[in-house]
């Protein structure tokens, strides 16, 4: 029994040490804990397009607010940053003199260019799919699915605007007029 009691003794005389951990009270060891966001702030994102050696890819660059589509296009107009261009991104849009002009019009944008698509450097492709993708995921952060967002595409020079979407792979996809119905009778 003494044995039992002085094993007892020596356990919690053990518990007691608190781990080799001193009564020192708190020490300073370096700058205050950064890189968490307050509870209740909210991260946003732009998500713009830009062209690799493997296509159009999407490059996510924080913003304070969510972007509208002109914010997120004037943000596209200024090219890859530090960080895209180390990962190998460039961009095929051609300067535009800050001209280009999107809004935001019930799951849409109509997009305004200040040149024709044909005056665009290489007609237009990969740098036109790089607006028209940038734009219309900006528009799809409402809560809408990317390839629902139709770009109304407005070109200088030319009345009658043209729409086109944008899929989830970066592609642009024209939107087909919608069929009339011929013969009908009343």
């Amino acid at each position: 029994m003494k044995r039992q009691l002085t094993c007892l003794i020596a356990f919690l005389g053990v518990l007691s040490t608190g781990c080799g951990i001193g009564s020192t009270g708190p020490v300073r060891a370096g700058g205050p804990a950064s890189g968490l966001r307050e509870p209740g702030s909210a991260t946003h994102y732009a998500q713009l397009y830009f062209v690799s050696s493997y296509g159009i890819q999407p490059a996510s660059r924080e913003v304070d607010t969510p972007a509208t589509p002109q914010q997120a296009l004037d943000l596209l107009l200024k090219g890859p940053d530090a960080a895209e261009r180390a990962r190998g991104l460039i961009t095929e849009v051609p300067l535009m003199d800050g001209r280009l002009v999107a809004q935001a019009a019930d799951g849409a944008v109509d997009l305004h260019l200040p040149v024709p698509v044909a005056n665009m450097t290489g007609g237009g492709g990969l740098g036109l799919s790089q607006i028209i993708c940038t734009a219309a995921n900006a528009q799809a952060a409402d809560g809408k699915q990317l390839s629902d967002v139709e770009v109304r595409v407005y070109e200088e020079g030319f009345g009658t605007p043209w729409t086109i979407r944008c899929n989830e792979a970066g592609n642009v996809v024209p939107v087909p007029e919608p069929a009339t119905s011929q013969g009908a009778t009343r």
